[in-house]
C-alpha cells in the first residue's frame, strides 16, 4: 500500500477520534463554543474521506481516456476540503449567532476543558506529520488536510480561552464571541487552501529554485547540443512535467540526437522526483541565441 494512502487512512481514525473527545465535551458542558469545535471535527472526517479517495484515484496509471495520469485528482480534492473548511467557518458562524440569541451558562466546564484539551494534543501532533509526509510524498491533498487541521488547532485554542473567560468573567455571551472569531480564522484558512490547490489546476510552473535546477542539469547533460530553449515546466501532483526544444548541429544524425535527449531524460530524473520530459529537437537554422546554452 503507498506510503501516501497509510497516513490518509491514518488520519481518518485520528479525525474520528478527535470528534467523538469533542463531541463528549460538548455534551458534559453545553458550551456553545465547544459544540462548534466540534462541529469542525465533523468536516475534518469528511476531509479524510476526501484525501483517501483523491490519493487512491491520484495512483491510477494513464489511460485513453486520461493519457497524462489521474494525478490532478489531489489537486481537486484540496480544492474540496477549502470548500469544506469554507462550510464548516459559515456553520460555526451560524452556531454563534444562535448562542448570542439565547445564551446558556456552561456546566462543568474544567471537565469540559480537560477533555478538549486531549483532542487539541493529538491534533496538533497529526497535522505536523500530515505536513511534513505531504510536502515529503508531493499530495496536494494531505498537505491540505494537514493544514485543515492546524487551523482545527487554532480553533480550539481559541475556544479553550473562551470558554476559561466566560467561567472567570460569568459573562456568558463570550462563549459565541469567540466562536465567531475563530470562525473568521477557519474562513481565512479555507480561502487559503483552495487558492493555493488551484494553482496546481492552472498547471502552475515549477518553483524558481527547481527551475534552476533544471535548466543546469540541461545545459550539463546536453553534450554536443547547441542551445535549448521554450522550456515549460508543471506540477501535477507526483509528476513535473517538462518540454523543451533542443538545437542540435544539422550534421547530427536522428540516433546521435536521441541518445543527447535520453542522457538529459535519465539525468532530469535522477534529479527531479516524478520528472516526465518531452524533447523537440530543432537543427541549429531554428537557434533562437537565448535560453539555455549548452555546456
Amino acid at each position: 500500500m503507498d506510503r501516501a494512502l497509510k497516513i490518509a487512512l491514518g488520519s481518518f481514525a485520528i479525525s474520528f477520534a478527535v470528534l467523538a473527545i469533542k463531541y463528549a465535551a460538548y455534551l458534559i458542558t453545553g458550551s456553545v463554543a465547544l459544540y462548534s469545535d466540534a462541529l469542525e471535527s465533523i468536516i475534518n472526517v469528511a476531509t479524510a474521506v476526501a484525501v483517501i479517495v483523491a490519493i487512491r484515484v491520484a495512483a491510477r496509471p494513464p489511460d485513453a481516456e486520461h493519457p497524462y495520469g489521474h494525478n490532478k485528482a489531489e489537486y481537486l480534492s484540496a480544492v474540496v476540503v477549502g470548500i469544506m473548511i469554507v462550510g464548516a467557518a459559515l456553520a460555526i458562524l451560524h452556531e454563534a449567532y444562535l448562542g448570542f440569541l439565547s445564551p446558556k451558562p456552561i456546566e462543568a466546564a474544567w471537565t469540559g476543558l480537560a477533555i478538549s484539551t486531549v483532542a487539541t494534543v493529538f491534533n496538533v501532533g497529526w497535522s505536523a506529520v500530515l505536513i511534513r509526509q505531504g510536502r515529503l510524498h508531493r499530495s496536494a491533498s494531505l498537505v491540505a488536510d494537514g493544514k485543515h487541521l492546524l487551523a482545527d488547532v487554532i480553533t480550539s485554542i481559541g475556544v479553550l480561552v473562551g470558554v476559561v473567560l466566560v467561567v472567570f468573567t460569568g459573562i456568558v455571551q463570550l462563549d459565541s464571541a469567540i466562536a465567531a472569531l475563530v470562525a473568521l480564522h477557519v474562513l481565512w484558512s479555507g480561502w487559503g487552501v483552495i487558492k493555493e490547490s488551484t494553482s496546481g489546476l492552472l498547471d502552475e510552473a515549477a518553483p524558481p529554485d527547481e527551475l534552476a535546477r533544471i535548466r543546469e542539469i540541461i545545459s550539463a547533460s546536453g553534450g554536443d547540443a547547441i542551445e535549448a530553449h521554450a522550456l515549460r515546466t508543471r506540477h501535477a501532483g507526483k509528476v513535473t512535467f517538462i518540454d523543451f526544444h533542443l538545437v542540435v548541429p544539422a550534421s547530427m544524425t536522428v540516433g546521435e540526437s536521441h541518445a543527447i535527449c535520453d542522457r538529459i531524460e535519465a539525468a532530469l530524473k535522477e534529479a527531479v522526483e516524478g520528472a516526465a520530459t518531452t524533447i523537440h529537437v530543432e537543427p541549429e537554422s531554428k537557434a533562437k541565441h537565448h535560453g539555455i546554452v549548452v555546456a
